[in-house]
C-alpha cells in the first residue's frame, strides 16, 4: 500500500493561498487587504456560481481625492491693540516741548524766543550728560508719538507682525496710533473682481479650449491670507487654473445651461480650495470660451453641421406633428374615408407640401 503525502509550502515563502472556485478550478488569489495589489480572478468553464465571491479592485490611491491642505489652526485673525490718534499727537507734542525745554535749560535757546515764550533767562549750564539724556528721551517720545500715527480706511486693514510672528489686525477707521516698531502689511478687504487671461481647458469631448473666467472674491481672514501662503493672489490664480483642468466647459452656443453648470462646478472647487487660506470666492464664471487655434476651424465647421442637423430635426418633428394633426382632423370629422393606401398617399403629399413651404427639400 502506498500513501500519498501532500507538500504544503511554508508560510515564510510569502505566497498567497489560492482559493478553489467552482468546478475545482483556481479562484482569485487572496492578498493582504493593506496592500493595493489584487489578483484578477481566473476564468472558469461552466455555469457561474452566485455564491462565488467576486472582489472588486479598490480605487488606486493615485486617483483618490487628496484632502485639502490645512493651515496652522492657531493662525486666526484677531484684533491688534491700538490707541486713538489723539494719544499719538499728544505724545509727539510732548516730545517737541521736551526738546524746547531742554534747549532752554542748556542755555541754547535764543533770547528772542525766550522773551517770546515768557521764560526767564537761564544761567547757561551748557550741554551736559543730563541735557543729552533729556534730549534723547524727548526725541524718542516725539518719534514714537508721530511715527505711530496712521489712518484706517474703510475696506482696508493693517496686518501687524514682528520677527515673523503675527501680532494682530487693525480694521478700525480714522486716525489711529499703532506701535511704529511693528511692520505693517496692507490688505484690501473690498469685494474684488479678477478677469483672468486665456487659460487652457477642455470640453466634454476632450477638445482643447481657451477660456477666460471672471472671479469674484475677497479676503475674509487676513492672518491666514498673509501668513498662510506666500502670495494669496498667486494662490487663487493657481486654484482657478487647476479647477479649469478638471472641469469640462461647454463652448458658447453648444448648450444653454452648459456654461452655467461649469461655472457652478468651478465656483465650488475654487471656494473649497481657497477657504483654508482665508479667501471667500463667490463666483467663478467663464466669460469667453474659444477653441484652440489649431482646431478652431474644424470645430467651427462641426458646430455649424450640428446646428443644421438640430434645426432639421426640429423642422421634421414639426412637420410630422402637423401632418398627424391634419390627417386626424380630416378623418375624425368624417370629411374623408381613407384606406391604408390612400392614407399613406395623403401623408406623403402633406409632408411634401409642408416641407416645401418651409423651404426644405422633400
Amino acid at each position: 500500500m502506498s500513501t500519498t503525502t501532500s507538500h504544503t509550502p511554508p508560510e515564510s515563502e510569502g505566497r498567497p493561498e489560492a482559493a478553489v472556485g467552482p468546478g475545482g478550478l483556481p479562484g482569485p488569489l487572496v492578498q493582504n487587504e493593506t496592500t493595493a495589489e489584487i489578483a484578477v480572478p481566473q476564468p472558469f468553464l461552466g455555469t457561474p456560481d452566485p455564491s462565488y465571491p467576486a472582489k472588486v479592485p479598490p480605487r488606486p490611491a493615485a486617483l483618490r481625492r487628496r484632502p485639502l491642505p490645512e493651515v496652522d489652526p492657531e493662525l486666526a485673525e484677531r484684533a491688534a491693540r491700538v490707541l486713538p490718534g489723539a494719544a499719538g499727537v499728544l505724545a509727539g507734542v510732548c516730545g517737541i516741548a521736551g526738546c524746547v525745554a531742554t534747549t532752554w535749560w542748556a542755555g541754547l535757546l535764543p533770547r528772542l524766543a525766550t522773551h517770546a515764550l515768557g521764560l526767564p533767562v537761564p544761567a547757561g549750564a551748557g550741554l551736559g550728560p543730563a541735557q543729552w539724556i533729556a534730549y534723547a528721551g524727548a526725541w524718542m517720545l516725539g518719534a514714537l508719538g508721530f511715527g505711530g500715527l496712521t489712518r484706517g480706511r474703510t475696506g482696508r486693514a493693517w496686518v501687524l507682525g514682528l520677527f515673523g510672528r503675527y501680532r494682530g489686525t487693525v480694521r478700525r477707521t480714522g486716525l489711529l496710533w499703532v506701535n511704529p516698531l511693528l511692520p505693517r502689511h496692507g490688505v484690501d478687504l473690498r469685494l474684488r473682481h479678477w478677469r483672468s487671461e486665456e487659460m487652457a481647458a477642455a470640453d466634454p469631448d476632450g477638445s482643447g479650449l481657451r477660456v477666460q473666467v471672471l472671479v469674484v472674491w475677497r479676503v475674509r481672514d487676513t492672518a491666514r491670507a498673509v501668513f498662510g501662503v506666500e502670495n494669496y493672489d498667486t494662490y487663487l490664480h493657481a486654484c482657478v487654473e487647476a479647477a479649469l483642468a478638471r472641469v469640462p466647459v461647454e463652448p458658447e452656443g453648444e448648450a444653454r445651461d452648459g456654461m452655467t453648470e461649469a461655472g457652478d462646478a468651478l465656483t465650488r472647487l475654487v471656494a473649497a480650495e481657497s477657504a483654508p487660506v482665508g479667501l471667500d470666492v463667490f463666483s467663478v464664471q467663464p466669460v469667453r470660451v474659444e477653441y484652440a487655434p489649431e482646431i478652431a476651424d474644424a470645430m467651427h465647421r462641426r458646430r455649424i453641421a450640428r446646428l443644421d442637423a438640430r434645426q432639421r430635426a426640429r423642422m421634421l418633428s414639426s412637420v410630422v406633428d402637423s401632418v398627424e394633426d391634419t390627417v386626424a382632423r380630416l378623418t375624425g370629422r368624417g370629411l374623408v374615408e381613407l384606406d391604408d393606401h390612400e392614407r399613406k398617399a395623403l401623408v406623403r403629399d402633406l409632408t411634401v407640401a409642408f416641407c416645401s413651404g418651409r423651404g426644405e427639400p422633400a
